[in-house]
Order: structure tokens, then C-alpha cells, then sequence
């Protein structure tokens, strides 16, 4: 039997209907209008055109779900427990809540989704019939349904897009930083008939606290030295780069290793305020009496390679930034022979762990530069990221690893 010119003429201006707002919200997402411009598309074509008299839509946002639409309802509506009610709904139904108050606002629920993943719900009431006894909501529920797809995808594309600049962003600002901070590591180590250095730094991200660096005094004396900040990333390396800066300039008004330890803490302590510390291990070399001056600020100790025998290199004071003021502070003075080597690293080395939750530890270490203390430095540096990458196996580096070797000549 055929539709009567009634029923004909309500399906022509729905199909028409529907056409129209479609290439309405089309044009919308091209032009890259707001959410709230989408959102108001949506709320007048339910309001205006199937007579929807009230509404409830919650979203996903961030890791919560929100109402970000709603009318013909109070506030009360706000706070409906989405993941109690909503959650297991894949198709259009019916709903019914424990709430009396609940069941008598709304009627149906239209879920919508994005492949797997739940983006939004959409409640509705108060549906009003037409002559035909067939509200025009009900009918068109699964193009509501699709509608609101169209629109929440193009949402979560708006999301995905915005996330993806801010990436990019980030992005660029950390090779920025990573670029400024390569620059406070010295741009080469000396390789004579005196001494041989070499040294890695890799950080955790691209962006790091460790910091070693080689400073000539004078023609019979030069520093080196290791530090690690506390925690990772930019601020780590912010603190990092200051430390630096204040080192260069006090190293030349201070004489005494001591007395520069004294004046960094008190760097430190005006610049982290108590949030972070640093240790650090600084070290004053005089190429024609062969001795070795060191304070050791808390840091890994580094191991004197002496033939057969290793010693660690202990003597000083607590990390900096920790106390306001450091009382004692013990220098330590050792006499380094031909071919003995140094061995500085960050916690990152002998810290690292197995799949087993075992660590490289000192031993390890230790026994590493027994074995190979005749090579160069660098392939010494290079021997041991090869035993720390056999050792870590399939877990991965959960922080930042640097080297610092010196062989004395």
C-alpha cells in the first residue's frame, strides 16, 4: 500500500532535512569551526526539527566522561555515573536507571562510537508524538546516531590535531635544549703525551642532569669532573646548566677545592630550594707533581686503575643542595703512576638492571677495567655500553648514563 500524501510529504522534508545538514556539517568541518559551533548544529537540528525536549550528552574528555551538552533539564542531570549506566551500551535502547526521577527525564540512549572506543552518549526525553503516533526522534534515531558520530569524530580529529602541534612543539624545543646542552660539555678532550680522555654522555630523554666537564687552570693544572642531578629531564638539565656556569666562574676565584665546594652547595641551595640536589665529583690534576687533588659531593665513587689494583675515590662531603651549610668537607690527594686510569660514571651505569631486577653494580665495573685497562679510553667507553647492553637485555635504559676516562701518562 502506498504512504499517504501526508506520510510522503514528512518523509520528503526529513530526507531533505537530513541532506541539508549533513553538507551543513560538512562545510562546518572544513571550515574548521569550534566544538561548541558543531555541538550547536546538533542541539538545534534535535530542538528545532524532531521537537526533542530534553537532553543530556556526555563526552569523554581527557580521561573522564563530562556533560558538555545538555537542556530541558537541571543541573542535577550532571553528574549521572556514566561508566555504571552507560558504559556496556553499544547499541540504541532504552534505558532504565535505579533513579524513579531518572527514568521519568529520559527515555533513550544513543551511544556513539568510534570503532571500538566509546566517544559519547546522548539521553533523551520528553519525545514528542505527531499525528502519525511515531515521535520523528524515534525514527530517526540511527541518523541522530550518525550524525553525532560525523561530529564527534571530526572532535577527536580536532583533539588528535591540536596534540599532534603540541607535539611538534615539544618536539622542537627539546632538540633546542638538547642542542644548548651539548654545548656545556667541552668540544674535545685532550689526547697527548700527558693525559688521554675521552667521554658519553646519553641521556634517558633528550634531555638530561649528568654533566662532566675538563677545564685547563694553567699549564701544570687542569679539573675534571661529574655531576648528576636529581631527577630527569628539562628542569634537571636547567639546574645542570647553571651548576655550570657558577663552576666556571668560581673555579678561578677559589683556589681550594674545599672552599669551592662550600660556594657551590650555597649555589645550589639559592637556585633548587631544597627541591633537587646534586652530587658531584671534582678533581684537580697537576701534570708535573702527578698528584691528584678530589672532592667527592656525594657522587658514585670513580675507580683509580693502578695495574692490578682498583681504589675508590670517597673522600669528601654530602651532596650539594642537601644542607645549607656543609661543615666537613675532606680532600682527598692520591699520586697517580703512568698508565693508571680514572673512571668516572652517574648511577645510571651501575645502577641499570637485568630482566631479573639485578644490577650492573660496582663489581661488575670494577672487574670491567681490570680487563681492559690497556685499550684507548674511547674504546674503553665503547667496551663498557657493550657490557651494559648485554647486561639490561630487553628491559630498557631508565636513566642517564655518562662516562667520564682519563688515563695518565
Amino acid at each position: 500500500m502506498s504512504k499517504n500524501p501526508l506520510a510522503r510529504s514528512l518523509s520528503v522534508k526529513y530526507k531533505d532535512l537530513k541532506l541539508n545538514l549533513l553538507l551543513e556539517i560538512t562545510k562546518a568541518i572544513n571550515n574548521n569551526l569550534s566544538k561548541e559551533g558543531l555541538l550547536k548544529i546538533f542541539e538545534d537540528f534535535l530542538r528545532s526539527e524532531l521537537n526533542i525536549g530534553k537532553l543530556v550528552l556526555f563526552s569523554k574528555e581527557e580521561d573522564r566522561w563530562e556533560c558538555i551538552l545538555k537542556y530541558g533539564v537541571g543541573s542535577e542531570y550532571n553528574q549521572i555515573d556514566v561508566e555504571k549506566y552507560l558504559l556496556n551500551i553499544s547499541e540504541i535502547t532504552t534505558i532504565q536507571f535505579s533513579s524513579e526521577a531518572l527514568n521519568k527525564s529520559f527515555e533513550i540512549v544513543v551511544p556513539v562510537f568510534h570503532k571500538t572506543n566509546p566517544l559519547a552518549y546522548i539521553l533523551l526525553g520528553d519525545l514528542e508524538e505527531e499525528r502519525m503516533q511515531v515521535s520523528p526522534a524515534i525514527k530517526h534515531l540511527p541518523f541522530i546516531q550518525t550524525l553525532a558520530n560525523i561530529i564527534f569524530v571530526a572532535i577527536e580529529n580536532k583533539k588528535l590535531a591540536k596534540e599532534n602541534l603540541h607535539q611538534v612543539a615539544v618536539k622542537k624545543e627539546l632538540e633546542l635544549a638538547s642542542e644548548m646542552q651539548s654545548m656545556l660539555f667541552p668540544s674535545s678532550l685532550p689526547n697527548d703525551e700527558k693525559m688521554e680522555m675521552s667521554a658519553v654522555y646519553l641521556p634517558h630523554q633528550q634531555v638530561g642532569g649528568d654533566y662532566y666537564d675538563f677545564i685547563r687552570i694553567n699549564e701544570s693544572e687542569v679539573v675534571f669532573c661529574m655531576g648528576d642531578v636529581s631527577g630527569k629531564g628539562v628542569a634537571a638539565a636547567l639546574l645542570m646548566s647553571n651548576f655550570q656556569a657558577n663552576l666556571r666562574v668560581l673555579l678561578h676565584l677559589h683556589k681550594s677545592l674545599v672552599d669551592l665546594i662550600r660556594e657551590l652547595n650555597k649555589k645550589v641551595m639559592a637556585n633548587a630550594k631544597g627541591e633537587k640536589f646534586i652530587t658531584f665529583f671534582i678533581a684537580k690534576y697537576n701534570v708535573k707533581s702527578r698528584t691528584l687533588h678530589y672532592v667527592n659531593a656525594g657522587h658514585n665513587p670513580p675507580i683509580l686503575v693502578n695495574g692490578t689494583n682498583t681504589m675508590q675515590l670517597r673522600m669528601g662531603c654530602t651532596g650539594l643542595g642537601m644542607l645549607d651549610d656543609i661543615i666537613s668537607i675532606k680532600e682527598g690527594l692520591v699520586h697517580v703512576n703512568p698508565r693508571d686510569l680514572v673512571i668516572c660514571y652517574t648511577d645510571g651505569v651501575v645502577e641499570l638492571e637485568d630482566e631479573n631486577g639485578e644490577e650492573f653494580g660496582i663489581k661488575m665495573l670494577n672487574d670491567l677495567l681490570l680487563n681492559f685497562s690497556s685499550i684507548g679510553m674511547s674504546d674503553l667507553n665503547k667496551r663498557i655500553l657493550h657490557e651494559l647492553t648485554a647486561h639490561k637485555g630487553k628491559m630498557p635504559y631508565v636513566d642517564d648514563i655518562a662516562l667520564f676516562s682519563c688515563r695518565f701518562k
